[in-house]
């Protein structure tokens, strides 16, 4: 296993158009390159420190979910062998490989699709104070890790700081049928992942996903069922009203709000075990779900 870690930056020889929470994203000709970097956010913040091989755990989770799922809805991947791009230089090539997706270029909706299969999180809050979630109704007595009746759409305005909004503002955003069709894809991709995931021993407690349009024709774009976009729970032992493990970032979350940080930059530094502690949930969700080892 390397330790290599990237944290991003222009690339030679590349046209960076922008850089995200995670991902620095490059013009390939009508193509995009989506190089996943190691960088880890907590409450929106970029952090000082990063998870050596998130970004490659990302890509290959992605691309196993893209390719699995691309008779539900299709996707924006087109590869992730960056040794069949022409032009890149090598020591750009380098950095790429094993942590970049070559995609189509779409036209973003503005919104994400959060399916939620359990309550947990800014959910459970939002059903404490009113029992809804997004406006809808949930039954009485849910607590923290409760499986709902049916997977629910939650989605979120794209922004600095995700807002919850109805499905009613979506519809009202891009029209009733296009709405619906990204509605029906999300809980159907949603529901291929819980029962994939659960012959594994995998809790899928929720997920988001983004669409966009190529061609008129929607297509699922970004990241797929990952551990940055999904909390994952393991499936033994997991009793509601218990605070399960999440193979993810929640240890980071949970020794920054222990430490009174006010959410606001800079956030305090990670510890080396609270690094290594995120990196290995990171490997072992990927190798537990799809065999890929970093």
């Amino acid at each position: 296993m390397t330790t290599d870690v990237w944290t991003g930056g222009d690339l030679p020889g590349l046209e960076k158009l922008r850089s995200g929470k995670v991902r620095e994203i490059f013009a390939h000709g009508d193509r995009l390159l989506l190089a996943a970097t190691d960088r880890v956010s907590a409450f929106d913040v970029i952090l000082d420190d990063a998870i050596p091989e998130k970004g490659r755990v990302l890509t290959a989770v992605s691309a196993f979910w893209f390719q699995r799922t691309k008779d539900i809805v299709p996707n924006h991947l087109l590869a992730t062998d960056v040794d069949s791009l022409p032009g890149l230089k090598a020591e750009t090539r380098d950095r790429l490989r094993g942590r970049t997706m070559i995609v189509r270029r779409a036209e973003v909706l503005p919104f994400e699709f959060v399916v939620r299969g359990y309550l947990t999180g800014s959910g459970l809050a939002a059903y404490r104070e009113t029992g809804e979630v997004c406006g809808i109704p949930l039954p009485e007595g849910l607590v923290d890790g409760s499986p709902l009746p049916d997977p629910i759409l939650t989605p979120t305005t794209k922004a600095e700081h995700d807002e919850p909004v109805s499905f009613e503002e979506v519809e009202r955003a891009l029209g009733a049928g296009l709405a619906r069709r990204a509605r029906e894809a999300a809980l159907s991709l949603y529901r291929f992942a819980a029962a994939y995931a659960s012959q594994r021993g995998i809790l899928v407690a929720d997920t988001k996903f983004e669409f966009g349009l190529v061609e008129g024709e929607l297509f699922l774009v970004d990241e797929c069922l990952t551990p940055d976009s999904s909390r994952f729970w393991p499936a033994a032992g997991h009793a509601p009203g218990r605070a399960p493990r999440s193979f993810d970032k929640q240890v980071v979350r949970d020794h920054l709000l222990s430490t009174g940080w006010n959410r606001r930059p800079p956030a305090p530094r990670l510890p080396a075990e609270v690094i290594a502690r995120t990196a290995e949930a990171y490997r072992e969700i990927a190798q537990r779900l799809t065999g890929f080892t970093p």
